[in-house]
C-alpha cells in the first residue's frame, strides 16, 4: 500500500559526559522512533577513537546489546532516518562519519537544505568523491575545506553557505556540536543528566531517559560541549524564524513541548477550532489513529459528541508486508486499521485526520466506515488544504499529487465519497498558538516559502529522490 501520509523527517539525539552514552542515545532514539524508521545510526567517542554501528529499519531491528558494546564512550550521536533526500540505503544511513585532516567527524542532520545539490556539484567538479547520495555530506564537505584552526568557526563558515533546514549534531573525538538553522524550522532542545549533557529533537527524550530539560537552542544557535563545559555561538545575522507548523499538527509526539508550546495542548485545540468552525449534526466523533486522535478528542468536547475509537491501529505492521496471492479488497488499508463494526453501525459519524494528502486513504477509510454500516460519514480535517510541497525536511508529493491542488473541496468530498468535507481555515488553525504565532512556516498551505529554492531543479530532484527506494 502506498502510505498517504507525510512522512517524519528525522530524529537526533546526543550525550555528552555520560559513562552509558551509548545506550542512552539508544534510548533517546527510541523515543524519537517516530521521526524516522527507515534507518538508524549511533556513533561514539571515548576521546581516543570514533566507533559507528548503523543499520536499515526500526531501532529495535538495528541495535542489539552486542552492538551497542560496540560503542564504548561518554560521548555519542544518533541518528533516526526517513529519507528526504537521497533514497532508502545504507549508505545514506545516518550519523555520516568521515576523516579528514582534523580527525573524525560524524554528522546527524534533521532537515533539507534547498542548495546541497548546486554545491555538491562545484564540490564534485574539483574532484571530491562524496560517500552517500543525501544532502548533509555536502556540510562535512564545507566544514572540512575551511583552514581555520577555530573548529566553530569551520563550523560557522560552512553553516552560512548552505540554505534550508537544519537541526544537526557534529561529534569530534573530544566533543559534541549542536546547531539550530537561523529560521529555526526543526526543533533541537537541550537537556541535563546527572552532569552530562543530553540533546534531542523533543523534550520527551528528556522525559524517557530522566533528564531535566534545559531550553530549546534556539534558531542560528551553535552549542559546543566538551571538557571545559558548555559555549554558545550566534554567528549569523538574525533571520525571521520560521519554525515548521506541521511539527505540532503531525510529527511531534504529543507528550513533547516543541517551540515552546505543548504540543497536546495545541492538537486538542486544534480540534476545538475545528469543530468551532465546522460543526457536524452527528453520533459519534472518531479518529483516524493516531495522528488523528487528540484533535478528535478536542471536536467531540467543544460539540458535546460521543468521542468512540471507532477504528483500531495494527502497531505491528511494518512499513511493507507480503500480500495474500488470492486478492483482498482494500488489503493495503485493512491490515493497518479497522472499522468497529457495533461502534459505527447505525450511527452518524464524523471522522477526523490531520491532513489529506493523495486522497486515496481517505477514500477507502470512508467506505469501510460506511460498509460497516454508519448511516452517514463526514470527514473534517485539523489543518488546512496541503497545496505546494515542503522543500525544508518533509516527504511531500509533487502539486500535482496532492489532491487539494487538483481538486476543490467538493471535488474532493466527491472523491473520498463523505457526505461532508471540511478544513480547518489557516487563520482559525494559526488561532490556538498561544506564542509567536507569526513565527511558523506555513508554505504547505500558503506557498510562501521562507528561503526560495535556489537550484532550479530542486523540486523535480527532490521529489524523485522521496520516490526512490534504492
Amino acid at each position: 500500500m502506498e502510505d498517504d501520509k507525510f512522512h517524519e523527517e528525522c530524529g537526533v539525539v546526543g550525550v555528552f559526559g555520560h559513562p552509558e552514552a551509548a545506550n542512552l542515545a539508544y534510548l533517546g532514539l527510541y523515543a524519537l522512533q517516530h521521526r524516522g524508521q527507515e534507518s538508524a545510526g549511533i556513533v561514539s567517542s571515548d576521546e581516543k577513537k570514533v566507533y559507528v554501528e548503523l543499520g536499515t529499519g526500526l531501532v529495535a531491528d538495528v541495535f542489539s546489546e552486542d552492538r551497542l558494546l560496540q560503542l564504548p564512550g561518554e560521548i555519542a550521536i544518533g541518528h533516526n532516518r526517513y529519507s528526504t533526500t537521497g533514497g532508502n540505503h545504507l549508505k545514506n544511513a545516518q550519523p555520516c562519519l568521515i576523516e579528514y585532516r582534523g580527525g573524525p567527524l560524524a554528522l546527524a542532520h534533521n532537515g533539507n537544505l534547498v542548495n546541497a545539490d548546486s554545491i555538491r556539484k562545484d564540490f564534485e567538479a574539483s574532484g571530491s568523491i562524496f560517500q552517500s547520495t543525501n544532502d548533509s555530506e555536502v556540510i562535512l564537505h564545507l566544514i572540512a575545506k575551511n583552514q581555520s584552526p577555530n573548529f566553530i568557526d569551520n563550523v560557522s563558515l560552512a553553516l552560512s553557505q548552505v540554505k534550508g533546514a537544519y537541526s544537526l549534531l557534529l561529534l569530534t573525538k573530544e566533543g559534541i556540536v549542536a546547531a539550530r538553522d537561523p529560521s529555526g524550522f526543526r526543533p533541537l532542545c537541550l537537556g541535563k543528566l546527572d552532569g552530562a549533557y543530553i540533546l534531542a529533537s523533543e523534550t520527551c527524550v528528556m522525559d524517557l531517559v530522566n533528564a531535566e530539560y534545559i531550553r530549546e537552542i534556539e534558531p542560528g544557535e551553535i552549542v559546543q560541549i566538551n571538557s571545559s563545559g558548555i559555549q554558545s555561538f550566534t554567528p549569523f545575522s538574525p533571520q525571521p524564524q520560521k519554525t515548521c507548523v506541521f511539527e505540532h499538527i503531525y510529527f511531534a509526539r504529543p507528550d513533547s513541548q516543541v517551540f515552546g508550546e505543548d504540543v497536546y495542548q495545541t492538537r486538542k485545540a486544534m480540534g476545538k477550532a475545528l469543530a468551532e468552525e465546522w460543526p457536524a449534526e452527528a453520533d459519534i466523533v472518531i479518529p483516524v489513529p493516531d495522528s488523528g486522535n487528540i484533535s478528535a478528542l478536542g471536536y467531540s468536547e467543544q460539540l458535546n459528541i460521543s468521542f468512540e475509537m471507532g477504528l483500531i491501529r495494527n502497531h505491528y505492521v511494518g512499513r511493507t508486508f507480503i500480500e495474500p496471492q488470492s486478492q483482498i479488497r482494500d488489503f493495503g488499508v485493512r491490515v493497518k486499521l479497522n472499522a468497529v463494526k457495533n461502534i459505527v453501525r447505525g450511527k452518524r459519524v464524523v471522522i477526523i485526520d490531520d491532513s489529506i494528502v493523495r486522497g486515496t486513504t481517505s477514500r477507502k477509510i470512508v467506505k469501510m466506515v460506511r460498509d460497516s454500516g454508519a448511516t452517514e460519514v463526514h470527514v473534517r480535517i485539523s489543518s488546512p488544504p496541503s497545496l505546494h510541497p515542503c522543500f525544508y525536511g518533509i516527504d511531500t508529493p509533487t502539486k500535482q499529487e496532492l489532491i487539494a491542488f487538483s481538486k476543490t473541496v467538493e471535488e474532493t468530498r466527491e472523491y473520498i465519497k463523505a457526505d461532508s468535507l471540511h478544513y480547518i481555515s489557516l487563520d482559525k488553525m494559526m488561532s490556538v498558538f498561544k506564542n509567536n504565532r507569526d513565527n511558523y512556516c506555513k508554505a504547505c498551505f500558503d506557498g510562501d516559502y521562507p528561503i526560495p529554492k535556489e537550484d532550479t531543479e530542486v523540486e523535480s530532484n527532490q521529489m524523485d529522490l522521496f520516490k526512490k527506494k534504492v
